[in-house]
This record gives structure tokens, sequence and C-alpha cells, in this order.
């Protein structure tokens, strides 16, 4: 998943600081006594906030499970945590675990940064856990991860601002959330929907037509093609018009659309599970029924989707057998069907496996909702580096939002900063 800088600067800090005064990353510490117990490093991503106690918890009732190894804590912030650990690899003194964005699994995996688990404790469930998901974390036939949590986009709306503009159903195509912004805005005032600018919201715009930032089969890239122009011009075309925001180019542009979406001064926006404890904090869905969660829209193929994110749970190869065989059981635990429904049920997640939506975890009406769009989700080729393809992006489709530059010249910036990044690919 991706997800944008929520947390305060303050949070971002504190988190760092902690990290930096925890000892060694590296898991080589057993508590300094020998014959002590195996004290391993994680370094989790989750949002400090919102998800990390419920992670803390679960890390108090392994060791208490297991009396013969400890967990080492980190919380890391999302946005910086690929970089660190990619420092701290390649410097042998990375966390024994990662939480690591399914996305970056295999680039860590290509660089052998990370343990192949097949055939080890951690998978020993494997076939209780989505196959796609399964295949999204290997790498050259091998598996690097065990999915922690899923994720994909959605269409989220507010059913209350819907009905009263006389809406009685969500749009199914971007011509259709067109008019029902502009009805929105009519009947309550508020504004209809606030679109993102960030290169992974617009992702949906591509499936639309049929296409994606590149062709891993063909090795071409395609993000500044006809059909990518086509999706990236309906995108462009969102932020103007009655009940359209205009775009947010600022670096708080994501606490911006999600406090006016959990405050009812939007109807709906393009957001992601990982939002839900979010959502049901916001004046607009003390009652949770008021949230509806649909299929992002479709473009003018007819074709609707969104990308498949989420969380693998990945082992250092860089550690000694001692620690990698504690790791391998803490992956084990973390990933199983108790845990997994545990961390649904507090922090709203999609578990990864089938056996994980107990009934229990199902009566969360954002979880439901969630699952429901799973279908249409698109899972990720089998390109370590196409999640990095994003960046080029994030930093053009600002500027074409913001009015700085065409989306001709945009396009054209990103693609040969893309062409950097797979050197081997033609246009």
């Amino acid at each position: 998943m991706r997800r944008g800088i929520a947390a305060s600067a303050l949070v971002a800090s504190l988190a760092l600081t902690a990290t930096a005064c925890g000892g060694s990353d590296s898991g080589s510490d057993n508590g300094g006594n020998a014959d002590g117990p195996v004290t391993i490093t994680w370094w989790d991503t989750s949002n400090a906030t919102n998800e990390a106690p419920t992670y803390k918890a679960l890390v108090k009732e392994f060791e208490a499970a297991h009396k013969d190894i400890k967990v080492k804590y980190v919380n890391v912030p999302f946005d910086q945590a690929q970089n660190k650990f990619d420092t701290a690899a390649g410097a042998k003194g990375a966390p024994d675990v990662l939480r690591s964005e399914v996305g970056w699994t295999p680039a860590f995996a290509k660089k052998g940064y990370f343990l192949p688990l097949d055939g080890t404790t951690a998978l020993a469930d494997q076939d209780a856990f989505q196959p796609s998901l399964i295949t999204q974390a290997q790498y050259e036939g091998k598996t690097y991860g065990v999915p922690l949590v899923t994720d994909t986009l959605a269409l989220v709306y507010n059913k209350d601002l819907f009905e009263r503009a006389g809406i009685t159903e969500a749009p199914k195509t971007w011509d259709e959330l067109k008019s029902a912004a502009a009805k929105v805005k009519d009947k309550t005032g508020a504004d209809g929907y606030w679109g993102s600018t960030q290169a992974y919201y617009a992702q949906s715009f591509l499936y639309g037509e049929g296409t994606d930032t590149v062709d891993a089969s063909a090795k071409k890239i395609t993000m500044n093609a006809a059909a990518a122009k086509k999706a990236y011009g309906t995108w462009l075309s969102l932020f103007s018009g009655k009940g359209l925001h205009k775009a947010d180019t600022t670096a708080d542009a994501y606490a911006h659309i999600q406090d006016a979406f959990v405050n009812g001064k939007v109807a709906a926006i393009i957001q992601g599970p990982w939002e839900i404890t979010n959502f049901y904090q916001g004046s607009a869905f003390k009652d949770k029924a008021n949230l509806g969660i649909a299929t992002v829209p479709a473009g003018s193929t007819g074709k609707a989707g969104a990308p498949t994110g989420g969380h693998n749970l990945s082992v250092y190869a860089g550690s000694d057998k001692a620690h990698q065989e504690a790791a391998l059981t803490f992956v084990d635990f973390m990933t199983s069907a108790k845990s997994q429904a545990a961390v649904a049920l507090k922090n709203s997640t999609l578990p990864t496996r089938d056996d994980a939506y107990t009934a229990e975890v199902k009566a969360d009406p954002g979880i439901a909702g969630f699952q429901g769009v799973l279908a249409a989700a698109q899972p990720r080729p089998a390109l370590p580096e196409y999640s990095s393809l994003w960046g080029p992006l994030d930093t053009e489709l600002p500027k074409v939002a913001g009015g700085k530059e065409s989306l001709d010249e945009g396009l054209g910036n990103a693609e040969v900063a893309i062409e950097k990044l797979v050197p081997d690919f033609s246009k």
C-alpha cells in the first residue's frame, strides 16, 4: 500500500529517535547473556498511532509463549522504511524481520537481502493463504515474504450526502462520478469528490483504459502511450468542475483530503482499508453504516480495478542461523489465523488467509466492504522495479495537476526518469 504522510513531523521524529536509541538493529543481541533468550529485531512500518498498539500486544503474547525468544520492536515510519532498510541491509546491519510492502519484497529479494522461506516454519500454512498474495511475494520462483495484511483502493463515500443528493447507488464510471459530484454540490453544498495527485491513486485510471505504467512481459514503457495519456487525461479532468475539489499539491494533501472526508466536507474519495479506523473517528461516520465502499469507477474500456497492496513479513538473509530460526517462528505466529483475526478486529485491516475471516471479523462493515472489492484488485507484475516506477510520476503528476506543466510535459519527463529505472525496456 501507499500512504501519504498523515503523521506529524513530531511523531516521525520520536519514532526515529526510538530506533536510534534502541541498540543494535542487526538482531545480534541476545540480551547480554550467551545462554539467555535470542533477541530478534522487528521493524514494523504500520501507523504508529492507530495500528502499532495491536502489533505490540501480539509481540508480548508471542514472548509469553516463547520464553527463549525476545522481540525488540521498532516502529519505523512507512515513508522512510524502504530507504532505511536498504541502507541497513547493505551495511549488514538490518533487522531480523521487516514488515515489507508488497512492492519492496521482490526488489529486496533481488538484492539478496531476504531469506527464501519455502519449506520453512514461516510458510508451514502456505495453502491457507490466498494464492495470488503468495505469488506476489515471490521472485524467480522462490517465496520471500509471508502475507500479513492485504489491501486495495476503493471509492469510499458518505451515504447520507449521496442520499440527500438523490444518488441511490455508487457511481460505476468516472463520468457518473462527475455527475454525482455536481448533484452533491447543488443539494448539500459539500464537494462531491476530491482526488489525489499521488501516482498510486492514479493507477486505477490506467487500469480503466486497459494499460499500466509498463508492459513487463514485453519489456516496454507504456505510461506515455495513447491509452495511458487518455487515462491520465481523465484523472486530470476530475480536479475541475462543479463539486470537484481542485488539486492539493501541498505536502499535507493526504491529511487534508482525509480530514475533509471524515468530517463530511466531501462526499467521496479514493482510499484504502488502512484508513477504516480513522474513518470511524470522524464526525461523518460515528454511525459506521454511513460509510459506503464500492469498486473504483471504470474507464472507457469498462474495466475497473485498483492495485493489490499490502504487507509481507520477510526475514533478513544476513542474520545468523539462530536469529533466522527465531525470526521464522515469530513470522509464523504473527501471520497465523488467530493473529490475523486479532489484527483485523483491532485495526480493521484485511487478512491474507481465508480462515482468518471469522464471523466476527466479517461483521465489521469496513472489512466486509473492502473484502467485496478485492475481486477487482489487480496484482502487480513480477518486476522488482515496478513500485519504484511511481516515484517519477509522484514528482510530475502534482506539477500537472497544479498547472505548472502540461500533461504531455509531465508524462515525458516521467518517461525519461523511468527509462533509467528499467534501462532494458523500450518505449
